[in-house]
């Protein structure tokens, strides 16, 4: 059985840890075994169901070259750089998976890699647009992947945590140890679905993400609304959580925090609407194909990548930026939504759904495959 090495250094949860599993049961599924490296210190593989994935925590980036076999194909998630990254070019081919649009980067972060995987048609123009031109000619999209936990069952939501610290920032470090004592104290409540109409947030809550400028804008609008809601499925840094709460402090007592979900699958099927964040640094929106697949539908701005992953009208609502109209469009979209006497079900598009099957992503990634190996040549 052949095997290629995935390189992953994220040592937090996000779409990323979800895209490398997903992408290693579809290699497996073609035959592949993959070999993933990862921090040592990066715990949520443990739980993750990794097909015959062979696990490799390293506990430094110079100790990943002394880990794979010469000549073996590596897979970086992101472009990775340094010494070590150069260690690894000297005895492998290298090719890299691009999570993020590229406008305003730099092209040398791929300059050395011998081709780049795109995971949606909007990344893959903004790497061409900077003249990044050996990539692959099609984007790998994505899966709605809701089995990616071993052993992962309905559960009740319950609140966790609003914070996932950032151990590299010595606040966050400070708070992380003051947490464990005044959760004891904290009552843990268990969602239930209010009477209204209830939007959601299920997403880590990151800069990329800019919901703090979001709802910036579209908290007034809210507040003219007094039967819409908004539940907060996600955690992130400090900064990230204050900026969210001082956007929302117009319609605060209609928002609940309920932090990480193990179970998204249950937290999607609990809401009238999932919410994107603001589009330009996202790359494809993982968590808004997770809830159409869930029959429940999407509100997203009106530009790329949502485009390339909500069918407007039939599984969600496009809306105009509110940056460009002051949310007049989502003013009027909340008007609708608020009388409407039943919502899109996603699940009855199923020609739009069909593209992020499991299915369909195996045969995008075998396609992958030939081009890795025309160029490994």
């Amino acid at each position: 059985m052949p095997v290629i090495t995935q390189l992953n250094l994220q040592r937090q949860f996000g779409g990323g840890e979800v895209y490398t599993r997903f992408l290693t049961a579809a290699l497996a599924q073609l035959g592949w075994r993959t070999r993933l490296v990862v921090p040592a210190d990066a715990t949520c593989w443990q739980d993750m169901d990794l097909s015959n994935a062979i696990l490799v925590p390293v506990l430094s980036a110079e100790d990943i070259a002394n880990h794979i076999p010469v000549g073996e194909q590596v897979l970086t998630h992101g472009a990775m750089g340094g010494t070590a990254m150069a260690a690894v070019r000297a005895k492998c081919p290298l090719f890299g998976i691009a999570h993020m649009p590229s406008y305003g980067r730099s092209p040398l972060e791929f300059q050395e890699y011998r081709g780049v995987l795109a995971v949606s048609d909007y990344v893959r123009c903004s790497l061409h647009d900077i003249g990044v031109k050996h990539c692959f000619d099609q984007p790998l999209l994505g899966v709605a992947d809701l089995d990616r936990l071993r052993g992962a069952s309905a559960q009740p939501i319950l609140a966790t945590s609003r914070y996932d610290w950032d151990m590299r920032k010595g606040r966050d470090r400070l708070f992380a140890k003051m947490e464990p004592w005044i959760e004891p104290f904290i009552r843990r409540q268990r969602y239930q679905k209010q009477p209204g109409l209830t939007l959601g947030i299920v997403s880590r809550l990151t800069t990329i993400k800019q919901f703090p400028q979001l709802f910036t804008l579209l908290a007034p609008i809210l507040g003219e609304f007094p039967n819409v809601r908004l539940e907060v499925f996600g955690a992130g840094g400090y900064a990230s959580v204050r900026d969210l709460q001082r956007a929302l402090k117009p319609v605060a007592d209609r928002v609940r925090y309920w932090g990480h979900q193990r179970d998204v699958a249950s937290v999607y099927r609990q809401l009238d609407f999932v919410m994107s964040g603001l589009p330009e640094k996202e790359a494809l929106g993982l968590n808004l194909i997770e809830a159409q697949a869930c029959n429940t539908p999407v509100l997203a701005v009106n530009a790329a990548p949502f485009t390339e992953t909500v069918a407007h009208g039939k599984t969600g609502f496009l809306y105009q930026d509110p940056r460009q109209d002051g949310g007049a469009d989502f003013r009027r979209l909340l008007s609708m939504l608020t009388t409407a006497a039943s919502f899109p079900r996603p699940l009855e598009c199923p020609e739009h759904l069909q593209q992020f099957s499991f299915d369909a992503f195996v045969k995008r990634v075998e396609s992958a495959l030939v081009f890795i190996q025309q160029r490994t040549i």
